[in-house]
């Protein structure tokens, strides 16, 4: 008996706890329609389902984040685990259930509940194993309800990377450097806090919070601290549309999350149906409920909103022993908790957890009296990312929406908002600490000089209804109005704005839009730095005779990064490859000696894994100042030259002199690798992956398709949603590679190719709409108690 889509027989299963039948038509993209007679049985089908379809990755998800990865992959992840520990919720349960919606911790049993009930049902039958389980001979684990609220290391996290990398560019080379590493919105100066003593912190002292915070990579011969996967882009895209500026006269909302580009993907879609709730959209496979959609009534998207939610405390530690701290005047011990991780066949092996007043210790160091630990806001009850839709995807009304975003803590997010009623709206949500003496930019002393003082209420957050535009957008840009009151401090690490230049752009020219047109816009992939660039060289390198062909080229380009495009392949070459670097050292010529100019640049280029971000290069082009001496404009035409020229010879040399053989998408392109193949044999590993398809546009491209140093795609918008409020079943979506994450499943990555195409398919939603479109029917039916 397959629990996998492709059969049309009615597959029935008995699951305990169930009060009343429930059903599952799976439609024919794989999306679960799950129709039940109560929240809790609706819940607790949801998870069972979860489980049908992406077993092996709910499991890895649990085991990653309740630090037991050792157990099954072996004693070379015992540092991960201890990492993943460190950062778990250790809380009050009663507290931090009370801090969601009212009934969260009892839809999380249900939820769990029919997780288990799958679990179970694959050790009497182990057929229903995915094949991930059998070739690596271990079996999936059972959930507790606190699972989903104790994790905490699969968020989004801002902004202590950034601090840690502030404080090295300064301890290493100044303020000046900096200021080419990183801008700062709104302006700000930056002062290093008093007490603080840059030369103390470590160029590896978040090795541990890395491995708590990122996903693990597998290797056939793993070193413990290498298995280290460099977090990838984090942004995404929403916009709302009043019905006057629509085709149709209805709202339309459309959402495209950024992340890692994955197989199995991130999201899920999925559409729960009880006499309560009839909600649609897409969250994460592991977590209840819908974060992203509608419910019939109101639809709902978000983007990160980047608010401050970190800070590293450094202490000086006891020198008669290390486990105390100064705080206030006084040694203050650490807390310790022992642990143990099981590893496969051998003792579990014992670790030591410490935590200072402000949160987890993630570095020591006796020889200097030194200790590192991180306070996040995350950790606070109430904060486990995105559960805390419970209540928002039950609103009714932009009032009702609005109050249960008071319940909302992380990830920051922008949310986007429409109804029936033809209200939109904007409201930002998320935790957010009230530093009164500083500013959150760097680390500072432990000692109790710098505490946060609560938190800002919610309304204290800026947000829009019905604006006179018509239309409301974010891309996680520096958003704050105005008129924000300038002590109220969100952030000043914000991402760069040339996606919401984009949208805006295409906004603002009028035209009534379909729901479509706004997945055109989602795959829209003209750079508005590469506009800006290609204007600037214009004007620098007019009557340039040996540059004058490539500059043609880009100048007569609409900057538009298409797949088939040469003009593309050369800018995004020249600029990422040549251009940004070469840039970069003549500015930093200026600013440390030569023999510690690389190593500066080292310091200050953008790591185009994590992040596109032009604004820097942007600025150093089009107002120099005195940044590069008396003559600027010679000194860049100079740059452009010399970094244009290697850009063409690096191009000749891959694709051949014949320019109309050059083409973006034969260099960008999307293939994806299980997280497994490292350990699955052949052809297995071969089998799970999927790709490669040509891609294009960019980290700078409302399209965003960022990339690898080899240009292979590393995150994007692999779920898009458009929603056509009120006409509900001609929403569209798209979630790649696949819906299931069974290699063995016609689901897997059946939308691979739609999605590199920027397609999307109907979302949808009505009972006659769902069942003209279903596949495969699974019934569920109440089942005997679980022994034991």
């Amino acid at each position: 008996m397959s629990p996998n889509p492709g059969d049309s027989a009615t597959h029935r299963f008995p699951v305990p706890g169930l009060a009343a039948e429930a059903e599952i038509l799976v439609d024919r993209w794989g999306v679960p329609h799950i129709y039940a007679r109560s929240p809790d049985d609706g819940f607790l089908a949801q998870g069972f389902n979860a489980a049908r379809d992406r077993l092996w990755q709910i499991d890895l998800w649990r085991r990653r984040g309740l630090g037991l990865l050792s157990e099954v992959f072996g004693p070379q992840h015992v540092e991960r685990d201890r990492a993943a520990r460190l950062f778990l919720y250790r809380g009050d349960m009663h507290g931090e259930w009370l801090a969601y919606g009212s009934d969260t911790k009892r839809v999380a049993t249900a939820f769990t509940a029919g997780v288990n009930a799958f679990v179970e049902l694959t050790r009497s039958d182990p057929g229903l194993l995915p094949v991930e389980f059998t070739r690596l001979g271990y079996l999936p684990a059972t959930w507790q309800p606190e699972d989903v609220a104790r994790i905490r290391s699969h968020g989004l996290f801002y902004n202590l990377r950034q601090e840690v990398a502030r404080a090295r560019t300064l301890r290493d080379f100044g303020p000046a450097v900096e200021a080419l590493r990183r801008r700062l919105e709104p302006p700000h100066e930056l002062t290093v806090p008093e007490g603080l003593d840059l030369s103390l912190i470590p160029d590896d002292v978040l090795a541990v919070y890395d491995l708590a915070t990122t996903p693990p990579v597998f290797a056939a011969a793993a070193v413990s601290g290498d298995d280290v996967a460099p977090p990838s882009g984090q942004h995404s895209n929403n916009w709302v549309l009043a019905a006057s500026r629509t085709q149709t006269g209805r709202p339309l909302l459309a959402n495209d999350p950024h992340r890692a580009v994955s197989v199995p993907s991130l999201r899920y879609v999925a559409h729960l149906a009880t006499p309560d709730l009839d909600v649609i959209g897409a969250g994460e496979p592991a977590l209840p409920g819908i974060s992203i959609g509608h419910n019939g009534r109101i639809a709902f998207g978000l983007t990160i909103f980047s608010i401050d939610q970190e800070d590293l405390y450094v202490y000086e530690t006891n020198p008669a022993d290390p486990g105390e701290y100064r705080y206030q005047g006084r040694w203050e011990p650490m807390r310790v908790v022992s642990e143990t991780v099981p590893v496969p066949d051998g003792e579990p092996v014992p670790v030591e957890l410490r935590f200072t007043r402000h949160g987890p210790v993630v570095h020591e160091d006796p020889q200097r009296h030194t200790a590192f630990a991180v306070r996040a806001a995350w950790l606070e009850p109430g904060m486990a990312p995105y559960l805390g839709s419970m209540d928002y995807m039950r609103a009714r009304t932009w009032d009702q929406f609005v109050a249960a975003m008071n319940r909302w803590g992380a990830p920051p997010e922008n949310q986007v908002y429409a109804d029936t009623e033809g209200t939109i709206g904007w409201k930002t949500g998320g935790l957010t600490p009230i530093r009164r003496n500083w500013d959150g930019l760097l680390p500072v002393p432990g000692d109790g000089r710098y505490e946060w003082d609560g938190f800002y209420d919610m309304d204290q957050l800026p947000g829009a209804e019905n604006p006179e535009s018509g239309w409301l957008a974010t891309a996680n840009e520096m958003n704050l109005p105005p008129d924000f009151p300038a002590d109220r401090v969100i952030a000043y690490d914000w991402y760069a704005p040339y996606r919401k230049q984009r949208i805006t752009e295409v906004l603002d020219a009028g035209r009534a839009l379909s729901a479509q047109d706004c997945v055109r816009l989602q795959t829209d992939y003209v750079s508005i730095p590469a506009r800006r660039i290609v204007a600037r060289a214009r004007e620098l390198l007019a009557g340039e005779d040996d540059v004058d062909r490539p500059l043609a080229l880009l100048a007569g380009w609409d900057a538009d990064l298409a797949v088939d495009s040469p003009a593309a392949a050369l800018f995004e070459v020249w600029y990422r490859r040549h251009l940004r670097p070469v840039l970069l050292r003549a500015a930093l010529s200026r600013l440390v000696e030569p023999e510690r100019i690389e190593a500066a640049l080292r310091a200050v280029l953008p790591d185009e894994v994590l992040l596109a971000d032009a604004r820097v290069d942007l600025d150093l082009l089009e107002q120099p100042g005195d940044r590069f001496g008396p003559d600027p404009d010679a000194v860049l035409a100079g740059v452009l030259h010399t970094s244009l020229t290697s850009a063409v010879a690096d191009l000749e040399r891959v694709f051949g002199p014949d320019r109309a053989r050059w083409s973006w998408g034969r260099l960008h392109v999307a293939r994806l690798r299980h997280p497994l193949a490292a350990l699955l044999d052949e052809p297995l590993a071969g089998r799970t992956a999927v790709g490669p398809a040509p891609r294009g546009g960019s980290g700078d491209t409302v399209g965003n398709t960022a990339y690898t140093p080899d240009f292979v795609q590393s995150a994007g918008s692999t779920f898009r949603i458009v929603v056509d409020v009120g006409s509900w079943d001609d929403s569209l979506v798209m979630n790649s590679p696949g819906q299931s994450g069974a290699p063995d499943s016609p689901h897997y990555a059946d939308l691979f190719s739609s999605w590199a195409a920027d397609e999307a398919f109907p979302l949808v939603y009505s009972r006659a709409a769902v069942e003209s479109a279903t596949e495969q029917r699974i019934v569920l039916e109440p089942g005997p108690p679980r022994s034991g």
